[in-house]
């Protein structure tokens, strides 16, 4: 098992060395100015970094039902919040006390498989589909709903649900008899399934010992529900890698870009508990307060092209047009491991809107919108959104700049509009790249010699490859 794993870890990390050696050998900066600045954030401790807004970081218990985990990271306005394991007690080490990280990426995941899952039970026909019930779903009931990759190993979560929808709602409605209405009706009954208190009132803990189904917790006890942890365990986005408070910034903003964390805690030494928690947007606001410093506007003077950026060709950028299926969009982000896409039409690729990931939260959070989502396009997903803002009505712009565009222009707009990428557009509005956070971040350091050896040592190395 180890000798097969180690190719795949090299393969990881040698892909970090590529990204970020072809961002050094683009830049057009003095290795004077690299070498000063990256210096002294190597000077500078985590500790120095500001709070998270409120002071307090937003963490969320592993046994928070799915649906409760989207509204407090909607509600709070963020992508990722820590998972604090119910059952830690007072332990002092904090690899008891967090299980990891849950974000929109996961839960996009989740949602998707889940849906494909559930949709192929009811298109298999109430009497097939009713006939695995929701209490004897096995591992041959995957494979006859068609389960592969993290379900099969899971437990079967999504054949499970399928089961219970084709066996239970969705048959009381009839609409077992009509297979394709079933799977295009697919909406309403996959909200009831999934997302409300009781969606398993016939299970046990004991007949899908891989579902985490929890009936008592700290604060009395609960309906069988899906809970964070089903997320967490096998739709894991990067590791759990927290960082001290005597950390550089240098190792943080070396994570946050080459390793490509999109947010790293912060724990003092003795303490169990999370001290703060730097994510990639937090930094780009933070190098926007350094305005009118001369390190600063020596680098956000320069075009983005004289940095090299955007840092993929025209063809690589994965968009998506208006006319396609918002789940294929939603597909395409995960099957890529992005945050967004531009949304264009026609063949010059002219941006018309931008999803991002996080959109997912409409999704779950406005069930009545979305009742057939399985056939709702891009654009009818954006104008529902837009319908339903407190805007103008109007699909909002996207963040577009021109390849011309200074990097202290794209720093502001970024951070003003507190999105995660801005897409380079031509003379016709045509999509010709696209900047990330990670690429911001990565235009203002370098890796010195040995500094992930040194610092992160083997463990780390570990984790990072997985």
């Amino acid at each position: 098992m180890a000798a097969s794993q180690a190719p795949m870890g090299s393969s990881k990390l040698a892909s970090y060395d590529a990204y970020f050696e072809s961002i050094q050998m683009r830049k057009k900066l003095p290795i004077s100015l690299q070498e000063s600045l990256t210096a002294a954030f190597a000077s500078v401790p985590v500790s120095s970094f500001p709070q998270v807004p409120g002071g307090q970081v937003i963490e969320i218990l592993a046994d928070t039902s799915i649906a409760d985990a989207v509204k407090i990271l909607s509600e709070s306005n963020i992508l990722s919040a820590p998972v604090r394991n119910p059952d830690a007690g007072n332990s002092m080490d904090w690899r008891d006390k967090y299980l990891g990280i849950i974000d929109y990426s996961g839960i996009v995941m989740w949602v998707l498989e889940t849906a494909e899952i559930a949709a192929a039970a009811l298109t298999a026909g109430s009497a097939t589909a009713a006939g695995l019930g929701a209490g004897a779903v096995g591992a041959l009931g995957a494979v006859a709903l068609g389960a592969t990759g993290p379900l099969a190993v899971a437990g079967l979560t999504a054949a499970a649900v399928g089961a219970a929808v084709a066996g239970g709602v969705a048959a009381d409605r009839g609409m077992g008899k009509d297979a394709p209405t079933a799977a295009d009706k697919l909406g309403e009954d996959f909200y009831e399934v999934i997302l409300q208190e009781e969606p398993f009132k016939s299970t046990t803990h004991d007949h899908h010992p891989a579902i985490p189904l929890n009936t008592t917790t700290t604060h009395g006890p609960t309906h069988h529900q899906f809970q964070v942890m089903s997320i967490l365990k096998y739709y894991r986005w990067a590791p759990f890698l927290p960082v001290a408070t005597d950390s550089s910034m240098l190792s943080v903003l070396l994570l946050l870009s080459k390793y490509r964390l999109r947010n790293v805690p912060v724990i003092e030494q003795g303490q169990p508990l999370i001290k703060n928690f730097i994510t990639q947007s937090a930094v780009v606001r933070g190098l926007e307060g350094c305005k009118g410093r001369d390190w600063f506007d020596c680098i956000s003077t320069h075009s983005i092209s004289d940095l090299g950026l955007p840092f993929m060709s025209t063809d690589e950028v994965i968009s998506i047009q208006g006319n396609e299926l918002i789940l294929e969009a939603f597909k395409r982000m995960k099957d890529n491991h992005i945050g967004g896409l531009p949304v264009i039409e026609g063949p010059n690729r002219k941006i018309v809107g931008s999803l991002s990931i996080r959109d997912i939260r409409y999704l779950l959070l406005q069930p009545k919108l979305f009742s057939n989502f399985r056939q709702l396009t891009v654009m009818d997903f954006m104008n529902s959104i837009a319908a339903t803002s407190h805007n103008t009505g109007k699909v909002i712009t996207p963040i577009t700049c021109k390849p011309n565009s200074s990097l202290g222009t794209v720093i502001h707009t970024l951070a003003s509009n507190s999105v995660h990428r801005i897409y380079i557009v031509g003379d016709g509005d045509e999509v010709v790249g696209v900047i990330t956070l990670r690429d911001v971040i990565s235009c203002f350091i370098y890796e010195p010699p040995n500094h992930f050896d040194n610092y992160f040592g083997f463990a780390v190395q570990e984790m990072l490859s997985q």
